[in-house]
């Protein structure tokens, strides 16, 4: 990384992690992924761009306490900079318990005031699928947490006899010609109409007079957002934007 101001971004999720090296502006290539469980020292220390003497900064998020050893074991415990409610955000926090939020969420809720203003609404959709809400005072008030798209259907797999897994895709019509067309519509189109609810009930509860933007991310977001007025942008890496931006208000 030949970069003046140089972060290594680590978002480190259920499922996957993703990381990325980034100046202070942008991002400066493309996110690596890499599956969770494979998550280690020795992982991280082949990462295209990084040798732990190239003087960056690392600035992590982790919804899997027990996998952060490994990033402060690859690059030191001094260099790496955790997110959390006590460091600089750019997002105030109007919340009852802040060391409750996830790392992740603050994340998404930096990126989306910086990129969209205040009020704004974030929907991460990962292993769960998160909405973040920041007040039109500036300030992270809460959000709402449900099943992720691919847990659910996983779910009635793994519980029924009959039902198969399937690839989550757009399905032909609502009603299912087959029970794999049945389940994509189940999935998606009821997907979408809880999505559409609870954004409801959030500008309801914020009481505007408008709906505030909504900006979503995660590997189902571009398939959720199609017909979804609702939703008014898809930002593939909102998380990782949210730590470059962090890094950039943390380290010198």
């Amino acid at each position: 990384m030949s970069l003046e101001a140089r972060f290594l971004l680590i978002d480190i999720s259920n499922s996957f992690t993703k990381i990325a090296p980034a100046g202070r502006d942008s991002l400066a290539a493309e996110p690596f992924m890499l599956p969770t469980p494979e998550l280690d020292a020795g992982a991280l220390g082949r990462l295209p761009w990084a040798a732990p003497d190239d003087g960056f900064n690392v600035v992590l998020s982790s919804v899997v306490p027990e996998r952060n050893a490994a990033v402060r074991e690859a690059f030191g415990a001094d260099s790496v900079l955790e997110v959390e409610p006590s460091i600089e955000l750019g997002v105030a926090i109007d919340y009852p318990e802040p060391a409750s939020i996830g790392a992740d969420r603050l994340a998404d809720a930096a990126a989306a005031v910086n990129f969209y203003g205040a009020p704004v609404v974030a929907v991460d959709f990962g292993t769960a699928v998160t909405f973040d809400i920041v007040s039109p005072a500036g300030a992270y008030v809460g959000g709402v947490i449900a099943p992720g798209l691919a847990a659910m259907t996983d779910y009635m797999f793994d519980r029924t006899a009959l039902l198969p897994k399937i690839d989550i895709q757009e399905p032909a019509s609502v009603i299912g010609k087959s029970t794999e067309g049945a389940m994509h519509a189940g999935a998606v189109i009821g997907y979408r109409g809880l999505v559409k609810e609870i954004l409801a009930q959030i500008g309801t509860e914020l009481g505007l007079d408008r709906r505030p933007p909504v900006v979503a991310t995660g590997g189902y977001a571009a398939l959720i957002s199609q017909g979804l007025p609702e939703i008014d942008t898809v930002h593939a890496n909102l998380t990782l934007e949210g730590l470059r931006i962090i890094g950039g208000m943390n380290c010198p």
